[in-house]
């Protein structure tokens, strides 16, 4: 074996060198801001309801069950909004709504 590289061995360590990460997925950015969500609030999330792109990472919005009661149906739930920024780290989040379970008009949301 010889210490030359061949093209495709110098195009792999330039790719490296450049110190571009692959970005993020939208499933790897709701999987982190999950992550993140559960760590600093402790509550638990029932999943994320979207993920948006933005210029410096992701918007991730997450319901989470804030108050169990019983029964189920009575269960208080709320929505985070979760940004990360294009290697996962958390950005800021905060809560956008609460509302019982069950409650009809949850997909009502602002549009920017």
């Amino acid at each position: 074996m010889s210490g030359k590289t061949t093209p495709d061995e110098s195009d792999d360590v330039h790719d490296e060198d450049a110190g571009q990460p692959p970005p993020l997925t939208a499933a790897q950015a709701a999987a982190a801001a999950i992550e993140h969500l559960v760590e600093l609030t402790s509550k638990e999330p029932q999943g994320a309801t979207s993920v948006e792109p933005t210029d410096h990472g992701w918007t991730v919005e997450v319901e989470v069950l804030e108050d169990r009661r019983i029964p189920s149906s009575a269960d208080m739930l709320a929505l985070y909004e979760v940004e990360i920024d294009l290697d996962g780290n958390l950005l800021a989040y905060r809560r956008t709504k609460r509302y019982g379970r069950g409650s009809s008009d949850i997909g009502e949301r602002d549009r920017r």
